[in-house]
């Protein structure tokens, strides 16, 4: 039987903190024998999971990654639709279509939506997935902020709606979006403001393995002075990883926030650097 993906992540969450910290070494062995494990098995868990070595995976996880993405991947989001960018991603082959809540509706807090919700094990450890019947409106992660704060977060989004535990009827979609089902369907409804919308709408366009900043962003949507506003609207992205709000950095080069915690930030870009090299 094979072990989930949270597993994954939680052992490639502690190596990462050993990496950082600098107290376990810098070799396989030495890692390795941090994890208490040897270092064949953490070479091919890491592997699996990474698509890359815990050594060649290390050069992602630095600082000055964030950097090399913008200069080696950056996504020029107002010419990504003439140059075929908006079709590179994976997404964009899976999710045939996205839809959102009218302006009305939103006003409302979600009043008269039943909003289906789930616990589920993800590439970056648990999730919170949640769906209405036209697709899935929102996903958190619990690595950093933990369950409670999680689902507090994501139900105060839509005060008005009627929530339900439903695992099974968000699985379908779930595991197309994390690849764990082929030939499927993860439709995504945005529930937001216009003005986050566009936003969201933006980062759709931004394909896997590459980076845009708030400013591009805020260019590409019409309104380029709202910088500030942009990268609150990235902040508050409700369906996490599948719009791609990790993609989003600062014109510096720095990472910027994450709705979810840095680390998880961090890693997902690292993985999405590993998929893209090994792929």
């Amino acid at each position: 039987m094979s072990e989930p993906q949270g597993y994954h992540y939680q052992v490639m969450r502690r190596a990462i903190d050993l990496i950082d910290s600098g107290a376990a070494g810098q070799t396989l062995d030495e890692l390795a024998a941090a994890m208490h494990m040897s270092p064949a098995h953490f070479q091919r868990l890491f592997s699996a999971w990474a698509g890359v070595s815990p050594k060649r995976f290390r050069q992602y996880l630095t600082l000055g990654h964030a950097k090399a993405l913008l200069d080696e991947r950056f996504t020029m989001l107002e010419t990504a639709d003439a140059a075929g960018l908006s079709g590179a991603g994976r997404l964009h082959d899976l999710f045939l279509r996205w839809e959102a809540m009218s302006p009305g509706d939103y006003a409302r807090g979600g009043a008269g939506l039943c909003i289906r919700w789930g616990w589920f094990d993800s590439p970056f450890g648990e999730s919170l997935v949640m769906g209405t019947e036209r697709g899935i409106c929102g996903i958190g992660f619990a690595a950093e902020m933990g369950r409670e704060a999680t689902m507090e977060d994501l139900r105060g989004r839509w005060p008005e709606a009627r929530f339900v535990e439903d695992p099974e009827a968000l699985r379908p979609w779930v595991e197309t979006a994390y690849g764990l089902r082929e030939g499927g369907e993860a439709p995504l409804y945005l529930i937001g403001a216009p003005f986050q919308i566009k936003v969201w709408e933006a980062l759709l366009r931004v394909p896997s393995g590459q980076v845009t900043t708030y400013s591009e962003i805020a260019q590409s949507i019409g309104r380029p002075k709202a910088v500030r506003a942009v990268g609150t609207a990235v902040g508050r992205n409700p369906i996490s990883l599948l719009i791609p709000c990790h993609r989003a950095l600062r014109k510096s080069g720095g990472l910027g926030g994450y709705h979810w915690g840095l680390p998880v930030k961090r890693t997902i870009l690292a993985w999405e650097s590993a998929r893209a090299e090994a792929g």
